[in-house]
Parts: C-alpha cells; sequence; structure tokens
C-alpha cells in the first residue's frame, strides 16, 4: 500500500522541524546540482535557515556574477518597457525649456541694444520702459550704496574726532605736570636762601656794642690797662669786668 499524500503546513514540533529541514535542504542541493550538470544550466540556489543560517550553492565560478545577470535581466527588462508617454514627455519638458532659453537670449541681446529691427512699436516701448524702470533702479542702489559709504566715513571721523580730542586731554594733562614738576623744582632752590636768611635773622640777633669801638691799638685802652693791673697789685684784688 503506497504513502499517503502529505499536508503542507508548518511542522509544529521543533525536532522534527530541524530534521526535516536539513534532509529537505540536502535534496534540493542535490537537485540543483544533478540539474546543472545533467542540463549544463546556470543554477545559483540561496537558502536562510531560521537562525539565519546561509546555505547556498552557484553552478558558476563567482555567486555575484549570477545574481548581476539575474538583475540585469530582471530590472533590464522592466526599463525597456516603459511606456513611451514618458519619452514623450521628457521630450516636450525639453523643448519648452530650449524655448525659454532662447527667448531669454534674446532679450538679453535686445536690452543690449542688438537685434532690435524686428520688434515693432509696442515691443520697443515696452523694452524702453524696462530699461528705464532697470536704470532707475541702478541708480537707486548707487545711490544708497554711496550714502552708506558716506554714513561709514562719518562715523569713523566721529571716532578719530573723539580719539584726537582725548589724545589732547592726556597731552594737555601732561604737559601741566610737567610745568607744575619745574616750578617745584624752581621753587626748591629758591627758597632755601629766603628760609636761610630768614632763619639766619631770627637766630643771629645784632648785639648792643659799642658804636666807637676801634680795632687795633688803642693808648686810652692801654692805660686803662696798666692802671687796672697796679690796681689789682695795690689791692690784691681782681676787677669785676676781668672775670
Amino acid at each position: 500500500m503506497g504513502r499517503g499524500r502529505v499536508e503542507l503546513k508548518r511542522i509544529e514540533n521543533k525536532i522534527n522541524r530541524q530534521v526535516t529541514f536539513a534532509k529537505r535542504r540536502n535534496g534540493l542541493l542535490k537537485k540543483a546540482y544533478e540539474l546543472s550538470v545533467l542540463c549544463d544550466a546556470e543554477v545559483a540556489l540561496i537558502i536562510f535557515s531560521t537562525r539565519g543560517k546561509l546555505y547556498e550553492f552557484c553552478s558558476s565560478s563567482s555567486m555575484l556574477k549570477t545574481l548581476e545577470r539575474y538583475q540585469k535581466c530582471s530590472y533590464g527588462a522592466v526599463e525597456v518597457s516603459r511606456p513611451c508617454k514618458e519619452l514623450e514627455s521628457s521630450y516636450r519638458e525639453y523643448l519648452k525649456l530650449k524655448s525659454k532659453f532662447e527667448s531669454l537670449q534674446r532679450t538679453q541681446r535686445n536690452l543690449l541694444g542688438e537685434d532690435l529691427g524686428p520688434l515693432n512699436t509696442k515691443e520697443l516701448e515696452q523694452l524702453e520702459r524696462q530699461l528705464e524702470s532697470s536704470l532707475k533702479q541702478v541708480r537707486s542702489t548707487k545711490t544708497q550704496y554711496m550714502l552708506d559709504q558716506l554714513s561709514d566715513l562719518q562715523n569713523k571721523e566721529q571716532v578719530l574726532v573723539e580719539s584726537n580730542k582725548a589724545l589732547t586731554r592726556k597731552l594737555d594733562e601732561i604737559s601741566a605736570k610737567n610745568h607744575l614738576q619745574l616750578s617745584w623744582e624752581g621753587g626748591e632752590q629758591s627758597i632755601p636762601y629766603g628760609h636761610q636768611q630768614a632763619q639766619s635773622q631770627g637766630f643771629f640777633q645784632p648785639l648792643e656794642c659799642n658804636p666807637t669801638l676801634q680795632i687795633g691799638y688803642n693808648p686810652a685802652g692801654s692805660s686803662q690797662l696798666s692802671a687796672a693791673s697796679n690796681a689789682q697789685n695795690v689791692n690784691g684784688f681782681i676787677p669785676g669786668w676781668m672775670l
């Protein structure tokens, strides 16, 4: 009696599931090898277990070459099968950009005064208004720039003036200090003489003396001295004025 049909569903028993995975994995790898040998086919097989372990087989020398070949065949076909509408839309966008670029070039030449022949009166008036508006804007920008520069120069001038005033005040202070120092030094040189003169006048008072005092030999004085000595010899005492 033959074996019954196996129901394909997840095996709940963990051990049975692992045993079945090992058996069928080996069988699948064997079948892939047999297919590549018997049919001379390029076969690549990649298997990941529930634990993330990798099992692979490749009949060629490199798995990367086979994957690149697969990628070219799969995604290249998708690119080729793109609808022609996208190409048409891209081409229309290109034509718009080209027309806009040519219009900008023509406007630039007209602003420079070139290729004005094809323009009519209305277009020339519009160009004139555009040039006047551009000229006003340029002049306004230039005036504002000059005013800004003038303001910067005025600010710099104010800073320099303040610096000059500060330096002038500092120079005046230094000059005043030097002048005062020179005055003090001159006063110290002139004051001692007057001070000494005042001190000499204070300490050395004039003595009261006989204005008829004579310096040198005085016969009257000599006679008085001789008389005094004779009196001393006679009386045997010294006068008080000789003590």
